[in-house]
């Protein structure tokens, strides 16, 4: 039975998912922690940042994840399967369509009203990470703000946009910068 939630689960995913991965990130966090409650929230933030430092398709990454720490080994292929098979099928009919009619007004002016949706949809799945991060899954108060998270986040922004710097590399230091605070916090007093 599992098996099968997990499997049309990520096929919802993979059907609805326009845009590609990052715009499956709210899908799949309505999928695994709001509906089946196979993650906390806290969780599918670790889970977002696993399956971007890994090598692939975030939205595969994460059914993968998702199908091993549900079902193990046999869950994450059914998952895996169940996100990429509408992908294969739709991609397939749409290269067709889009071969024979691609100068076609019409087809232009589709895809044009499809980019808002898509911007829509990964800015709701940064907004989501972001309030994770500052806020800690609470609701939206100034005294729940995790300083060391905002302070990381706004370092990292302004490193990625001026400074241009490799996106793997400022995970790193990111993530060196709050393993480090966090052990010098948790000293004991001298």
């Amino acid at each position: 039975m599992i098996l099968l939630q997990l499997f049309l689960s990520f096929l919802q995913v993979g059907m609805f998912s326009i845009g590609g991965g990052y715009a499956a990130m709210p899908l799949i966090q309505n999928q695994v922690v709001e509906l089946h409650s196979w993650l906390t929230m806290a969780e599918f933030t670790d889970l977002v940042t696993i399956a971007e430092m890994t090598p692939g398709p975030i939205a595969i990454n994460a059914a993968t994840f998702v199908g091993t720490r549900v079902a193990g080994p046999l869950g994450a292929v059914v998952a895996t399967f169940g996100s990429i098979f509408p992908a294969c099928i739709i991609v397939s009919l749409l290269a067709y369509v889009y071969r024979c009619y691609q100068k076609l007004p019409a087809l232009q002016s589709v895809l044009g009203c499809l980019r808002p949706a898509v911007v829509s949809l990964i800015a709701a799945a940064g907004l989501s990470i972001l309030q994770t991060v500052i806020f800690a899954g609470s609701a939206i108060q100034l005294s729940a703000v995790d300083w060391i998270g905002a302070v990381l986040f706004l370092a990292a922004f302004v490193i990625l946009r001026i400074k241009k710097w490799n996106p793997i590399l400022v995970m790193s230091l990111c993530g060196a910068a709050r393993l480090a605070i966090g052990l010098v916090m948790k000293l004991p007093a001298a």
